[in-house]
């Protein structure tokens, strides 16, 4: 694995773990010279990921739309920094560019990153590892929401299955570079 684009908030949340974690998994990547992709932000967990990837030595990509960097959130002290037009192209060039993806807790904007690459996914539009990283059960309700989708026969368990869920970095890395591309894609092909 190459690269991992990772979800995360711009604002850092109440709990200090969560900064924490997010500095963790940036030292993490670094270590295993996978590329960060991310959206660009210098603020929140997002510019403290950046930075601990650019800390350790690691290259960082981020993608920010122009009105968010009009606004001083974009981050110049990347590897690269790429300046999109709207909020769809930096998803586009997120999923073009990595290999595999991590939401972290973050707001609505993460969510909607999230669950937009989980149906990509779904839908075989991407063969990528789609994870959680469940810092301080941040997901234990979406969990618990997918779960109930199941339940009322919404969604195939086997969707469920296919979405990484840790709060464990080195269980949740473990987990992203043992991704089999091609059992996913028969999967996928059978539904």
């Amino acid at each position: 694995m190459e690269s991992v684009c990772v979800f995360c908030g711009s604002s850092t949340g109440f709990h200090p773990i969560y900064k924490k974690s997010a500095y963790e998994l940036g030292q993490r990547l670094a270590e295993e010279k996978i590329q960060l992709i991310y959206g660009g932000g210098s603020i929140g967990l997002m510019g403290i990921l950046a930075d601990a990837v650019m800390e350790h030595g690691g290259e960082v990509i981020g993608i920010i739309p122009q009105f968010l960097y009009d606004k001083e959130v974009g981050h110049d002290g990347l590897t690269k920094l790429i300046i999109v037009e709207s909020m769809h192209e930096r998803k586009q060039k997120m999923a073009e560019l990595a290999h595999g993806f991590i939401a972290i807790p973050g707001g609505i904007g993460t969510m909607e990153e999230l669950f937009e690459i989980f149906t990509w996914s779904q839908l075989a539009l991407i063969k990528k590892p789609v994870a959680i990283y469940n810092i301080n059960g941040f997901y234990d309700d979406i969990t618990h929401f997918l779960d109930k989708m199941v339940h009322e026969g919404f969604l195939k368990n086997e969707t469920v299955n296919s979405l990484i869920n840790s709060h464990n970095i080195h269980e949740l890395m473990a987990k992203m570079m043992a991704f089999n591309y091609h059992e996913t894609a028969k999967w996928i092909d059978k539904t």
